[in-house]
C-alpha cells in the first residue's frame, strides 16, 4: 500500500545513533531506500546490515559533515546506487554548550562547522540534484534551544537559528517543486551530551535528559509525517518536545 514514503530515496546525516538512527529504521521500515552518513562507520555498517536483514534497502558512507567532499559523496552515493534523491535529512549536530565567559572558542567553531556549515554543504550537494530532477525535500533538524534562548546555549542556539533563517530563505527560493521542512526537537534521549567538553554542564544536561527526555522515535515519526505528505503539501516546521519540558 502506497504510504508516501515507499520507494523514496532518503539520505540522512548523523545516522549512526540517536534521531538519525531512529529515523533510518522507521523510514526503511516503511519502504524507503535509506542512504546513511555519519563519522562512525562501524555504527553505519551495523545499522545498514540490520535494515537489509529486515528486508529493506540501505547504503552507507563514512561522512564528516565538516568536509564538503564527504557530504557531496553521500549525495552521489544515493544517486548512483538508487538513481535519484527524494529527501536529504540534515540531522548531524553537536552541542558542546558553555557560558560565553568560559571562552571555549574551539567548541564554538566546532558547532559552527557541524551545525551550520554541515547543513550548507548538504544544501550545496543536494540542491542541484533536486533542480535537475524537478523534485526533492530538505528536512533540517534544529532544536527548541533556538526557540527559547537560555544561558549556556548562546552559540548552539545561534547555529540553529542561522539554519532556521537559511531554511526559510531556501523555502522561498525553492519554488513549487521543492519542499523545505525544519524539525525542532526538545529534550531527546540520545548521546548528544557526549560532545560537551565541560563536565559540570554535561552532568547537568544528562540529569535533565534522564528526567524528562522522550524517545528519538518521536522525532522520527515527525520527520516521517513531513515526508509522507502529497507533493503539493509542505510541512514548514514541527516542534516536538517532552510534555514536561518548560
Amino acid at each position: 500500500m502506497e504510504n508516501g514514503i515507499t520507494g523514496k530515496v532518503i539520505a540522512i546525516t548523523g545516522a549512526s545513533s540517536g534521531i538519525g538512527k531512529a529515523t533510518a529504521l522507521l523510514l526503511a521500515g516503511r519502504g524507503a531506500k535509506v542512504v546513511l552518513g555519519a563519522r562512525r562507520a562501524e555504527g553505519l555498517k551495523t545499522l545498514a546490515d540490520h535494515i537489509v536483514a529486515a528486508g529493506g534497502e540501505a547504503a552507507y558512507a563514512r561522512t564528516d559533515v565538516t568536509r564538503r567532499d564527504d557530504v557531496a559523496a553521500l549525495i552521489e552515493l544515493a544517486r548512483q546506487r538508487f538513481g535519484k534523491l527524494d529527501v536529504l535529512i540534515n540531522n548531524a549536530g553537536i552541542g558542546p554548550i558553555s557560558l560565553l565567559d568560559d571562552l571555549r572558542v574551539e567548541d564554538w567553531e566546532a558547532m559552527i562547522d557541524v551545525n551550520l556549515k554541515g547543513v550548507l554543504y548538504g544544501i550545496a550537494a543536494a540542491l542541484p540534484v533536486f533542480r535537475r530532477q524537478g523534485f526533492g525535500q530538505f528536512v533540517n533538524v534544529l532544536s527548541t534551544a533556538g526557540l527559547k534562548i537560555m544561558p549556556l546555549q548562546s552559540v548552539y542556539a545561534g547555529t540553529k537559528n542561522a539554519v532556521r533563517a537559511i531554511s526559510e530563505g531556501l523555502r522561498q527560493e525553492a519554488g513549487e517543486k521543492l519542499r523545505v521542512t525544519v524539525i525542532s526537537p526538545g529534550f531527546v534521549h540520545t548521546d548528544f551530551a557526549e560532545s560537551m567538553t565541560n563536565p559540570a554542564v554535561k552532568a547537568q544536561i544528562e540529569a535533565s535528559r534522564d528526567k524528562m527526555a522522550i524517545s528519538p522515535d518521536a522525532i522520527a515519526r515527525a520527520i516521517a509525517f513531513a515526508i509522507e505528505q502529497p507533493a503539493d503539501v509542505e510541512i514548514g516546521e514541527i516542534v516536538v518536545r517532552p510534555t514536561a519540558q518548560g
